[in-house]
């Protein structure tokens, strides 16, 4: 059976982010001024899902490499984004992440009082990823250096649990239909089966996401239905993990969400690098 591998360090698998750094990502999610911009919106989710992978991977003894994590921006350029000790790292163990952020920031958050109210609390929050938009959208270019990245991964760990890379975007590439180079990532396979290219949408207007599609047809416009097209089906273990988070998935639902505001950001990050436990060796 398909995405049934086993994750280990021996045999580590591989999340890669492409991020749309365009100008248009300045725009605030939701088309209101007052609204976090989707640059910074995109990092902050990238960040926090770095943490969480961490945390995922530590033992008593350290942390663990089950995965190795890339992030590319588009924009103005076409490259790496990690900032600081992993600038120019194409794809870095989680260990070498977890030793190496950009900086420590300062924030505070709300919690329960336990009487009922909610107080004030200062954290740390690690940065490897900070916000970028300028230039156009040169999508094309992304998925070609995705499909290298993974590729060369792939090459390294032939029997490992499938790649997933996700594109997330907020407009339609200027460079080339899109199209092509995202089948030719999603061609690309371990012994364990194809890799998994899921692709997000951000919203600039208030409309309803469309969360995990699974007939083309309903989808709004030729461009939400481009991108279910270059969307991966959902395996059944993410097709199981989206249920329970009372999402409507079904046999045929892709890895896609069209007028993506944060919160199905974070949601549809969560869901698609969710790995069960009992397949971390």
């Amino acid at each position: 059976m398909a995405y049934s591998a086993e994750i280990s360090r021996t045999n580590p698998t591989c999340f890669l982010f492409l991020i749309d750094q365009s100008l248009s990502m300045e725009e605030p999610f939701g088309g209101e001024s007052g609204n976090k911009k989707k640059a910074d919106g995109v990092a902050d989710a990238i960040n926090r899902l770095l943490q969480t992978l961490v945390l995922r991977c530590a033992k008593s003894e350290g942390v663990r490499d089950y995965f190795h994590v890339g992030v590319v921006g588009y924009g103005s350029r076409v490259g790496p984004a990690f900032g600081g000790p992993l600038a120019g790292v194409r794809l870095a163990p989680i260990s070498e992440i977890a030793n190496k952020p950009l900086r420590l920031e300062q924030r505070v958050r709300k919690v329960d009082d336990g009487a009922g109210g909610l107080v004030d609390q200062t954290i740390k929050f690690p940065v490897w990823f900070d916000a970028v938009s300028d230039g156009s959208t040169p999508m094309c270019e992304a998925l070609k250096l995705g499909k290298a990245i993974v590729g060369e991964f792939i090459q390294r760990t032939p029997s490992c649990f499938p790649p997933l890379v996700v594109n997330i975007t907020d407009g339609e590439a200027n460079d080339g239909n899109p199209e092509r180079p995202a089948g030719e990532l999603r061609d690309l396979h371990s012994s364990d089966g194809p890799v998994l290219l899921f692709n997000v949408h951000l919203s600039s207007i208030r409309s309803q996401p469309i969360e995990f599609p699974d007939v083309e047809k309903d989808l709004p416009d030729d461009y939400a239905r481009m991108l279910f097209r270059m969307s991966s089906p959902l395996p059944s273990r993410m097709s199981e993990a989206a249920s329970k988070d009372g999402l409507r998935v079904t046999a045929n639902s892709h890895g896609f969400v069209f007028n993506a505001d944060l919160v199905s950001v974070i949601r549809f990050l969560d869901i698609g690098t969710r790995v069960d436990a009992k397949n971390l060796r």
